[in-house]
C-alpha cells in the first residue's frame, strides 16, 4: 500500500507537468474557479452554523451544566479536546457531502480529463460520443451516490466516536482516511470504466489497490490548505493524476468471477 500511496503523490506533480505540456489549462481553470467560489460559501455557511449547533447540543444534553459543577481543569481540557474533535469531523462530513455534489456535477469535466489524458499516453484518439459521456457521467453519478452513502455510515459512527475524551481524539485521523479513500475511489473510476469494468470488478479493482486512492485524496487535501489557488487546482489535478497513477499499475484482466459473487 506504502507503494501505491508514493506513486500518487507523486502522480501530483507529474500532473502538472503533463497539463504545462498538453495545454490543458482551460480544463482546470474554469471549472476551478467555479469550485472554489461553490468551496467558499459552503465553508462560511459551515462554520457559521456549526458552532451553534455544537453550543446547542451541550446545553441540551446539559453537559455544560454538569462541567460548570464539577469546575475540573482536566475534565474542561479533555471536554476542549473531545468538541474539537466533534468539529473536525464534522467539517470532514459537511466538505465530504459538498463534495459529492461536486463529483456529480462536474461529472463531464472529470470524465472528459480522464479521458483525454488516458488518450495522450497511450498515442491514441477515443472519439467523441455523446452517448459515451452521458454513459460516463451516470456512472460517475452512481458511484458518487454509493460512496456518499457508505461514507455517511462511517462518518457517523466516526462522530460518535469524536464524543468519546481521549479515545475520540483518533476520529479526526480515522475520518481523513476514509474520506481520502472514496475521494480517491471517485477518481480512479473514470479509468476502471474505460477499461470496461463493472462496478462490481471496479470496487473490487480499487479494494485492491487502496493506497492508489488514499494517496490521491490525501493529496487532494493537503492542496486545499492552499487558499485559493489550491481550491481552483485540487479537483482536475486529481483526476489527472489518478489517471496517470493506474497508468503505472498493471490492471487485472479478468472480474468475471467478482461479478457474479456480486
Amino acid at each position: 500500500m506504502l507503494t501505491e500511496i508514493i506513486i500518487s503523490f507523486q502522480s501530483y506533480f507529474k500532473a502538472h507537468a503533463f497539463i504545462r505540456k498538453h495545454k490543458l489549462w482551460k480544463w482546470i481553470i474554469i471549472p476551478g474557479i467555479i469550485y472554489t467560489i461553490l468551496f467558499f460559501v459552503s465553508m462560511y455557511f459551515f462554520f457559521k452554523t456549526a458552532n451553534s449547533f455544537n453550543e446547542w447540543l451541550t446545553l441540551k444534553t446539559g453537559l455544560k451544566t454538569w462541567l460548570d459543577k464539577m469546575d475540573s481543569g482536566i475534565l474542561g481540557f479533555l471536554f476542549t479536546l473531545a468538541a474539537l474533535a466533534l468539529l473536525v469531523v464534522q467539517l470532514m462530513l459537511y466538505f465530504s457531502l459538498f463534495k459529492y455534489i461536486w463529483l456529480i456535477v462536474g461529472s463531464p469535466v472529470f470524465a472528459y480529463l480522464s479521458e483525454k489524458t488516458d488518450a495522450i499516453l497511450n498515442n491514441t484518439d477515443y472519439p467523441f460520443s455523446f452517448q459515451q459521456l452521458l454513459k460516463d457521467m451516470w456512472r460517475g453519478i452512481k458511484i458518487a451516490v454509493r460512496n456518499a452513502l457508505w461514507q455517511t455510515v462511517y462518518i457517523v459512527a466516526i462522530l460518535l466516536l469524536a464524543l468519546i475524551p481521549v479515545a475520540g481524539m483518533g476520529a479526526p485521523l480515522i475520518a481523513l482516511m476514509v474520506e481520502c479513500y472514496y475521494y480517491g475511489f471517485s477518481m480512479l473510476d473514470y479509468n476502471c470504466e474505460r477499461r470496461k469494468m463493472n462496478a462490481a470488478e471496479s470496487i473490487y479493482y480499487i479494494g485492491n489497490h487502496k493506497g492508489l486512492a488514499i494517496g490521491n485524496g490525501l493529496v487532494f487535501y493537503f492542496i486545499h490548505l492552499i487558499p485559493i489557488i489550491g481550491w481552483i487546482f485540487a479537483p482536475a489535478y486529481a483526476v489527472i493524476a489518478a489517471t496517470l497513477s493506474m497508468h503505472e499499475i498493471k490492471p487485472k484482466e479478468n472480474f468475471a468471477h467478482v461479478a457474479e459473487a456480486s
